[in-house]
């Protein structure tokens, strides 16, 4: 793979569980020939994983007030043990704001620009150390703004915002993915973008993988031009949908500048409406790098019926890191 150029989590907590430590002092036993054994530290790091869940009905509005015993967590297929149950989570959110400048955006760019600022006012809580980092992408990709919550920053990041040629979405998608693997908290990439890659160095596997590894939401806004025509490209669409699947994060079709703001405004609803679940793993059975994770949702009140009921939560992650 070659390099990317940048223009311009597992996050875990571990468990230590030590054994009791030999004196280091101890000395051969003075009635034998035999030195007395001395037992090594054993240190074994239990990593908690964590798995942030949305749930909504089927209109797509998030459910509140689930309690923990309504839900069930499996790793390949083998119950585990919920360790951490929470609503509502007060970790800070860290976004990466990644727009399509390519030239075949250049008609909606700017409609597209004004609702991705109101989206920033809406979604950065200076109090609550959300950060948003701003990124345009065309033949190559540029980071506008770094990690802030500084909003008149931001503000003139996207005043400066222009179009390209080309289309580097999976780069995109990778380097951002790539930003957000070292911060802590909520990770969450949203994607503006008529879907078309026509320039990245990294293939759709890269980009999914450092997605997956950097444990990011992804949530895809697929800009749907009204004069859009049968030969459109559609296969970075198609990636991106399954992308989106694949990290517990949703897709959105805007062909109005009313359905993009609409979009925000749900995946804002979201982001203020999810479940944090974490587990540590229990004895792993299979010998894949990739673990999978699936959340049910169990023992309702009464009157609702779980088929009604869509749960999101990332597919899984990797034991090891691909760099």
């Amino acid at each position: 793979m070659g390099e990317i150029i940048l223009a311009g989590a597992v996050w875990c907590q571990t468990n230590p569980q030590t054994n009791t430590q030999a004196n280091p002092h101890a000395q051969a036993n003075p009635g034998g020939n035999a030195e007395q054994s001395v037992t090594p530290d054993i240190k074994i790091d239990v990593k908690l994983v964590d798995v942030f869940t949305t749930v909504t009905d089927s209109n797509g509005a998030p459910v509140a007030n689930l309690k923990q015993e309504n839900f069930q967590v499996f790793e390949d297929g083998i119950p585990q043990k919920i360790a951490i149950f929470s609503q509502e989570p007060a970790l800070p959110l860290s976004v990466v704001l990644a727009i399509d400048t390519s030239l075949s955006t250049r008609m909606d760019l700017p409609f597209e620009l004004e609702s991705a600022r109101r989206f920033v006012h809406s979604i950065v809580h200076g109090e609550r150390k959300d950060t948003l980092a701003l990124y345009c992408f065309s033949q190559d990709v540029q980071e506008m703004v770094p990690f802030t919550f500084d909003l008149q920053r931001i503000d003139r990041a996207i005043n400066h915002v222009h179009v390209g040629s080309s289309t580097s979405l999976y780069d995109a998608v990778y380097l951002g993915s790539l930003a957000l693997e070292k911060r802590q908290g909520r990770k969450v990439m949203v994607v503006i973008t008529d879907g078309g890659d026509t320039a990245s160095q990294v293939d759709y596997h890269d980009a999914l993988r450092e997605a997956q590894q950097a444990e990011a939401l992804l949530y895809s806004i697929i800009i749907v031009p009204i004069e859009a025509s049968a030969g459109r490209n559609t296969g970075g669409e198609h990636a991106l949908i399954q992308m989106s699947r694949d990290t517990g994060g949703k897709y959105y079709y805007a062909d109005s500048i009313t359905r993009l703001d609409q979009a925000f405004r749900q995946i804002s609803d979201e982001l203020r409406n999810q479940y944090l679940l974490g587990y540590y793993p229990s004895q792993r059975l299979a010998d894949s790098d990739f673990r999978t994770i699936e959340v049910r949702v169990s023992s309702l009140s009464p009157g609702t019926q779980n088929a009604q009921l869509i749960v999101r939560n990332r597919s899984g992650y990797y034991t090891s890191k691909s760099h």
